[in-house]
């Protein structure tokens, strides 16, 4: 069995890859691995359940319930909500375990399983290696040491957690915004009714989008996958701006009001600024990964800011944070983490702070984003190969040196597997666009020869 974890839990096909059955023996493995390693130390243990609107979150909560229960576990379950609401609240109300069901920005027939420790934290490494060798061994016979009469877990529903996540997310603006009219595009998603709730409470006048889920259009040509109707809305309604979340509302785009995108690593560079002038960013630091634009990393040395990079995943970017103790970091598609108040990526808060600082500004996003200057980017997604070939392929690395020659100094060229989906993402910058999209189809044609 390959490893069951990517780079944000686990994620497949609904009812094909993801299983009722997976679900439920992952869900009782979390239980018993963080059992073994203390995490209950003695007491009753608790865990929180969330999910987004796709249709498949409702069998596969059922199952992460029943197993989070036949274990021991004391469940909260609080619908819909947002990833990092679920993270949040694990942290909040003292839970040992938090679980959310969601494929966050892939489509409707996928969804995933991300389990949170004590205090809102995603699992460690070695962690999550762990509770899949206990499922195997569990999968293939060895029975479940399972707790009978009081010993099982309770269910209930938690109704709180909107009003709390929302006050939660209300107490960290430093501003209110009001004057602002902004258009907001919730993917048909997790954050369908607390997104607009929140901005329309911090004063803005909110156009939304992309808030009717009925299970099955989760990310369906909206979203920040896919920004063309939000670039629409925010030009038709005159806004000052417009904010895409993805499925799980763990990831924040943005567009300005000519309708121009405005990517993860400007954002970035807006909030750094921000921070550091309230003197918030320490040691004048923000941590992105490699994906990051070479665009973004000129504007803050110009700015007298440190760029610390990691390898691709919010999760990577979390652990430089909490080792170094620095205050903000993220990536380019939109995941962006203010660490002292979230222990993951918050699309609506990352939003919230967005359009705070343009209220406290007075200066227009686009004036904003215009910090930093993109160099001509191309990336390319390369399915049906063999992903888990990319570091070892001759033929490979031969056309990634060829590539880099030609670029010299002016570009740089990034190939890897992805974490979440079956392919191989291809990255190249350059100083033009021409030459970037010639390289970048050259070596997606590379990338298909020696590995399809």
């Amino acid at each position: 069995m390959g490893r069951l974890f990517g780079t944000d839990g686990v994620r497949g096909e609904a009812n094909a890859d993801l299983t009722a059955e997976l679900a439920l023996g992952l869900s009782v493995a979390a239980a018993h691995v963080l059992a073994e390693v203390g995490t209950f130390e003695g007491h009753r243990p608790v865990a929180v359940v969330g999910r987004d609107p796709r249709a498949s979150g409702e069998f596969l909560e059922a199952a992460v319930v029943a197993g989070l229960a036949s274990a021991g576990v004391d469940v909260l379950r609080v619908g819909v909500l947002p990833t990092p609401a679920v993270a949040h609240l694990t942290g909040a109300l003292g839970a040992d375990l938090g679980v959310m069901l969601s494929a966050s920005h892939n489509a409707m027939p996928d969804n995933g399983v991300k389990f949170f420790a004590r205090g809102g934290h995603k699992l460690a490494d070695e962690l999550e290696d762990r509770i899949e060798r206990v499922y195997e061994e569990h999968r293939t016979g060895a029975p479940w040491d399972r707790p009978t009469g009081a010993g099982v877990g309770r269910v209930r529903a938690y109704e709180e957690g909107f009003e709390e996540y929302v006050a939660h997310l209300l107490g960290v603006l430093p501003n209110r915004l009001d004057g602002l009219k902004i258009v907001l595009d919730e993917a048909h998603g997790a954050a369908f009714a607390v997104s607009p709730a929140v901005f329309a409470r911090a004063g803005a006048e909110v156009v939304t989008i992309g808030t009717d889920p009925n299970g099955l259009n989760i990310n369906d040509g909206c979203g920040s996958t896919h920004l063309g109707l939000l670039k629409g809305a925010v030009v038709e309604h005159g806004a000052d701006f417009g904010i895409a979340h993805d499925g799980d509302a763990d990831r924040c785009l943005a567009v300005d009001h000519t309708g121009a995108e405005v990517d993860g690593d400007q954002i970035l560079a807006v909030l750094a600024l921000a921070l550091r002038e309230r003197g918030e960013l320490r040691s004048d630091t923000v941590v992105a990964t490699v994906m990051s634009n070479l665009g973004f990393k000129i504007a803050m040395e110009r700015e007298g800011i440190s760029l610390v990079q990691t390898a691709v995943g919010d999760r990577y970017v979390l652990e430089e944070m909490k080792e170094h103790g620095y205050a903000l970091g993220g990536e380019q598609s939109g995941h962006v983490i203010i660490l002292d108040h979230a222990t993951t990526g918050d699309g609506t808060l990352t939003g919230l702070l967005l359009a705070a600082r343009v209220a406290q500004t007075g200066r227009s996003l686009a004036d904003l984003a215009g910090v930093m200057e993109r160099l001509p980017q191309v990336l390319v997604n390369v399915p049906d190969v063999d992903r888990s070939r990319v570091a070892t392929s001759a033929e490979l690395a031969a056309a990634v040196a060829d590539a880099e020659q030609e670029l010299g100094g002016t570009g740089r060229v990034l190939l890897r597997p992805s974490g979440t989906e079956p392919l191989v993402r291809v990255m190249v910058e350059a100083a033009d666009s021409y030459q970037a999209r010639s390289v970048a189809a050259r070596l997606a044609d590379a990338v298909k020869s020696a590995l399809g």
